[in-house]
């Protein structure tokens, strides 16, 4: 019996240990973890999302791409509530639609650029990077007369490359932190409650040219912003100038 006993004890204790290495083990490897995951977070290039600011401002944007069927009725209705915005335009759209391009640039609102021809371009080499961005920017400039600064990636997709071949040619590389989800057709109502949920000041706000349901929805959307005493700017206008950094969420913050 004396024998069963101290059998037990031995193994109670034995179970113990193993416990402790365990849970040790574990709290090391979640920890390393974290440490990896900041290490690596300060060391990669991330875009703009929204902009580090007290004021209450935000900007909306349209990526324009393929269609053209709404970009007159989206312009009248930006001059009707009297907002400035920006359109990241592909350079096939561009040659496509050369008075269209005009138009944006004679109403006020920037002209950013959306690529030449909307490739994924994290799975592009540094150098057909820079193909992508210097084409579309010589097709806006020559309608134009001015250069783009800003760039929105398709599909949202980037890498360490992407953003500092944007870098060293003088351009901002611009996501946003608001997805109106126009593309996947919701109703007007429902585009203007996501955008009201996540409005912060600073925030990039992101809508397509050819979604079904954004004519409806703009205006309303519009109303929702100034009715929250927000006044909305181009992105070139909420982008201070000067050194800056972005944290893990993309926040632009000035140096």
């Amino acid at each position: 019996m004396r024998y069963m006993i101290l059998t037990r004890r031995r193994l109670g204790v034995l179970f113990s240990c193993m416990l402790i290495v365990v849970l040790a083990a574990l709290v090391f490897t979640s920890t390393a973890g974290r440490v990896v995951e900041t290490m690596a977070g300060a060391d990669r290039e991330i875009p703009i999302y929204y902009v580090d600011t007290t004021e209450k401002v935000c900007a909306v944007s349209f990526d324009a791409a393929w269609g053209n069927e709404q970009t007159d009725t989206l312009l009248d209705i930006l001059d009707e509530y009297k907002v400035k915005s920006t359109f990241f335009l592909v350079q096939q759209w561009v040659d496509k639609y050369p008075d269209d391009v005009k138009e944006i640039y004679s109403r006020g609102h920037d002209v950013g650029n959306h690529s030449a021809t909307h490739p994924h371009m994290a799975t592009l080499s540094a150098e057909e990077q820079l193909e992508e961005i210097r084409s579309c920017n010589a097709a806006v400039e020559g309608l134009t007369g001015k250069c783009p600064t800003l760039f929105r990636a398709p599909y949202g997709e980037y890498n360490d490359n992407l953003v500092k071949n944007l870098r060293s040619e003088g351009m901002y590389c611009v996501q946003w932190n608001i997805d109106s989800l126009d593309w996947k057709d919701p109703t007007p109502d429902e585009m203007v409650e996501r955008i009201k949920s996540k409005l912060c000041p600073g925030s990039i706000i992101l809508m397509h040219n050819g979604a079904a349901n954004t004519p409806e929805a703009l205006p309303r959307i519009l109303e929702m912003i100034q009715s929250e005493g927000y006044t909305i700017v181009p992105i070139s206008e909420i982008i201070p100038p000067g050194d800056y950094h972005t944290d893990h969420e993309g926040k632009m913050i000035l140096d």
